[in-house]
């Protein structure tokens, strides 16, 4: 089973990857985190979307972001992998395709993103260093983080 990646921009994304891409982060972010928030925030029509997929199933996402576009920095968001994934540690993958998704498309520069607390040592491994104190986002404790 081998992940592949691919970088769209939103007018690319065929219905189905849309709907497939909207339902990954409605498992993730609403469902399984119990959190009731507004997903359809109206900046997907600014980002960048990475894909990865595995037998035309989409299980890894994140979207990336130009400087001012979410961050004064480039920034990496809404980084999911399907729960039943999650053991195959795509997590690492997905965020090495981020930063290079960031860099081929938007040059090498400071990137920032706004972590799960429980998040941060993964984070940490990419090059992300904590840069805010602990602040609530949809009642789920979160911090700033830049990787220079």
């Amino acid at each position: 089973m081998k992940l592949n990646f691919k970088i769209k921009r939103f007018n690319e994304l065929s219905v189905t990857e849309l709907y497939k891409l909207l339902r990954l982060r409605s498992e993730v972010f609403v469902v399984e985190q119990n959190c009731v928030y507004q997903d359809v925030d109206g900046k997907d029509e600014k980002a960048l979307h990475v894909l990865g997929e595995v037998e035309g199933k989409i299980v890894a996402y994140s979207r990336l972001f130009k400087a001012t576009d979410y961050f004064k920095n480039a920034s990496i968001g809404r980084v999911a992998i399907a729960k039943s994934f999650r053991a195959n540690k795509w997590g690492h993958e997905l965020m090495k395709a981020s930063i290079a998704g960031i860099e081929a498309h938007f040059g090498v520069q400071p990137v920032t993103i706004s972590a799960q607390l429980y998040l941060k040592n993964f984070y940490e491994q990419h090059g992300f260093q904590q840069v805010s104190e602990t602040y609530l986002e949809d009642d789920i404790p979160h911090i700033e983080m830049l990787k220079s």
